[in-house]
């Protein structure tokens, strides 16, 4: 067994590239390999700003021999007069072979010619130099460049390259023009702590090596480093390190040999809002803020920050220094900035919001404010708000986008809505209006929290309901990866919230109000914009309910209608009733309810589709006629569905759907003796008004199951 390790030197790299590539590598190396019949031990991939790397351990030195059944010409085009015409001698000499290889074998298009071929392996050595140049080349990202006069593009110039095959270097070349590149073993170190050149005796000695030229090629053992230094240097200096994951993972594609350098700060700075302190350290300048661990503190910050140097740690107070330097003049901006801004209050910049363009054919965003103050009124009054709340909700729906102009947000784009809750704080207004302001834009990430306050949550909704039917309405639909808007984020957080807050909002009819108005205003709008939203909404929804909440992709199917437009109104008429329904259908799967009344419900459900009776009547009195009975069944079919009406009338907020599972347990055997029993009737019979009346019993029993899901759609487990 054999090892190899290929080495591509670089200037420095992007950082969101060295972590992108290490991603495609680890799925396409393994990937190759396979493909060329090649088993490998291991396959461990490195990256640092300077390089990428992989070392494949446990390589057989060749291919294993194998036999590949290769299909060739028809018999009929290969034979003429049983001998071999032109189609068959081709390919006899395309696979290298000779006449006696082929065999003649029946298929279902007839005849055709076969051959077992046996195929040598080859040389592990000569693979590795063909996939090696593939590798590199076929990377993939963003902002590639050519360099010299050729056509070789990758995101840095390639310097110097390493290929080992144990301790022999396979010949593999880079060619981009005038320039080449060709392998060998000469590897180099730190930039700074070790300039001169490395040799490289043998392919596990590689991550060694490098290691002593002050190189962890390892990113996990820099982030383990980084975590540590970062921790220990915050507790010199009294505090307790904040080490963001978006903030790692990019300062460890920074450094090839991390050193925790700690800077401070004028005190002063702190009387600034801790969240401006940390978007100039951890954005901006990609430091670790410390925070203190007393909780009497005026603020949740120590005049600290910890960055991460990839120099020499004996020069640590100098870089200390020219950190300082930088920061206090970003702070310095961001202090003259705030205390500019709290001259005037928040509402002094809703003129300003005139001349920003929310989108070029909607208008400004000072029009956007004016529609959210509209769909948040429209939201009160389905949600049957205080008048009270209301009144909070407009003031905070008129201010939520004013920080937007302030300079420092116009600075600091991050801040947006951060800022908005300070500075309606400072301008003395309800607290209620100020987390408003400031919770409306969440979630602004997959983690982030949803709002928690009533104002915050409509005055969120509104806002991303306008965007949506907005930018609907100018039929800028997304279309596979291209979201430019964010729309399904919208979507989804549309959701999330009603569901997070279970606010009985009837989306349905929230997007035709909306959409009406945005039709009125603009008479160019999107023809069958509701009908888009609406199927748009469906998507999200159905996605959450499997991806989120985990049920089980027949259920979703159940609980939403496959071209259902019954069920799928009801869906978005009732966000809380369909996501009960399918966690309830969840969990009567899991705990075996229904499977009890499965069958029953289906075989009702196929039959009933023969009748015509409406899926909306509930009612036996008014569609079954009991002097048609001519079983006792029949009679008892009726009257177990008379017991079932008022489980099935009560109101969503009242409906208890397990005793509705329950009811419809309890009907089974009556069902089942319909069906089979010794009164067991023809459901189909000559009668067309027997049979009319004995379609409509079964058409009453899918209509009760279906006020909890449409059982046609569930698969059996």
């Amino acid at each position: 067994m054999v090892s190899f390790l290929l080495e591509v030197g670089t200037e420095e790299l992007p950082a969101t590239f060295v972590e992108t590539a290490i991603q495609q590598w680890k799925q396409k190396i393994p990937a190759s390999l396979k493909e060329q019949f090649l088993s490998v031990e291991s396959v461990q991939v490195w990256g640092t700003p300077r390089r990428l790397a992989v070392l494949i351990e446990g390589l057989p030195s060749q291919q294993p021999d194998r036999e590949e059944e290769i299909k060739g010409p028809p018999a009929s085009t290969a034979f003429k007069d049983g001998k071999p015409t032109p189609a068959a001698e081709g390919f006899i000499k395309k696979q290298g072979i000779t006449l006696e290889d082929l065999e003649i074998r029946p298929t279902s298009k007839g005849d055709f010619v076969f051959v077992l071929k046996k195929i040598p392996g080859r040389l592990t050595a000569e693979i590795l130099a063909e996939l090696t140049s593939e590798w590199i080349t076929k990377l993939e990202g963003k902002r590639f460049m050519r360099w010299g006069d050729g056509d070789l593009k990758f995101p840095r110039p390639i310097r110097w390259l390493i290929a080992l095959l144990d301790n022999q270097v396979l010949p593999v070349t880079l060619v981009s023009g005038s320039e080449v590149v060709k392998s060998d073993r000469i590897s180099h170190g730190h930039r700074v702590l070790h300039p001169e050149n490395i040799s490289i005796s043998h392919a596990k000695t590689y991550a060694e090596s490098l290691k002593k030229a002050f190189v962890q090629v390892d990113p996990q053992e820099r982030i383990q480093t980084i975590q540590k230094e970062v921790k220990i240097a915050a507790n010199i200096v009294g505090g307790e390190a904040e080490i963001p994951e978006d903030l790692l993972a990019e300062v460890v594609n920074l450094v090839e040999w991390p050193t925790a350098v700690v800077g401070t700060f004028d005190q002063d700075f702190l009387d600034l809002p801790a969240e401006v302190i940390k978007t100039v350290m951890v954005t901006h300048q990609r430091y670790f803020p410390i925070l203190t661990i007393e909780t009497q503190n005026s603020s949740p910050l120590k005049p600290y920050f910890v960055t991460i140097s990839n120099g020499d740690p004996a020069k640590s107070n100098l870089i200390a220094a020219g950190n300082e330097r930088v920061i206090r003049a970003r702070l310095a901006d961001g202090q003259f900035f705030y205390k500019s801004d709290l001259k005037t209050p928040l509402e002094s910049y809703l003129p300003a919001l005139e001349a920003v363009t929310f989108q070029e054919d909607l208008g400004s965003v000072r029009d956007k404010v004016n529609r959210i103050g509209k769909i948040a009124n429209w939201i009160s009054e389905q949600l049957n708000i205080i008048e009270s709340d209301r009144s909070l909700i407009q003031r905070a729906a008129l201010l939520c986008k004013a920080d937007l102009v302030t300079q420092m947000v116009y600075e600091f784009p991050e801040l947006q809505g951060i800022m908005g809750e300070k500075y309606a704080i400072e301008g003395g207004e309800p607290a209620e209006v100020a987390t408003a302001i400031f919770e409306h834009y969440l979630p602004r990430n997959a983690t982030d929290n949803l709002p928690q306050t009533l104002v915050g949550q409509v005055v969120g909704l509104a806002d991303k309901l306008d965007t949506l039917v907005s930018i609907f309405g100018l039929g800028m639909l997304p279309t596979g990866s291209s979201d430019p808007f964010a729309l399904r984020r919208a979507a989804n957080a549309v959701v999330n919230i009603i569901w997070a807050a279970d606010l009985p909002l009837n989306l349905y009819q929230l997007l035709k109000q909306i959409s009406a108005d945005f039709v009125n205003t603009f008479p160019n709008a999107m023809l069958g914009l509701t009908h888009q939203l609406d199927d748009f909404f469906l998507q999200r929804i159905r996605t959450l309910l499997q991806d989120e909440k985990a049920i089980d992709y027949d259920l979703v199917n159940a609980v939403l209608g496959e071209n259902d437009l019954e069920y799928q109104e009801r869906a978005l008429q009732d966000l809380l009733d369909v996501r009960d329904r399918a966690l309830f259908l969840q969990t009567i799967r899991q705990d075996g309810s229904l499977n009890q009344i499965y069958e029953t419900v289906n075989r009702s459900t196929r039959l009933a589709k023969q009748g015509d009776l409406n899926t909306l009547e509930l009612q036996p009195e008014m569609t079954v006629n009991p002097e048609l009975f001519q079983k006792s069944s029949e009679r008892q079919f009726y009257q177990a569905l008379v017991q079932l009406v008022p489980q099935t009338q009560a109101s969503q907020a009242t409906r208890n759907y397990r005793q509705l599972v329950e009811a419809l347990a309890e009907i089974t055997p009556t069902v089942s003796s319909f069906f089979d029993g010794p009164e067991s009737v023809l459901v189909m019979d000559d009668d067309p008004n027997i049979q009319r009346n004995r379609l409509n019993l079964l058409g009453l029993l899918r209509n009760h199951a279906r006020v909890l899901a449409d059982f046609g759609a569930i698969v059996k487990s």
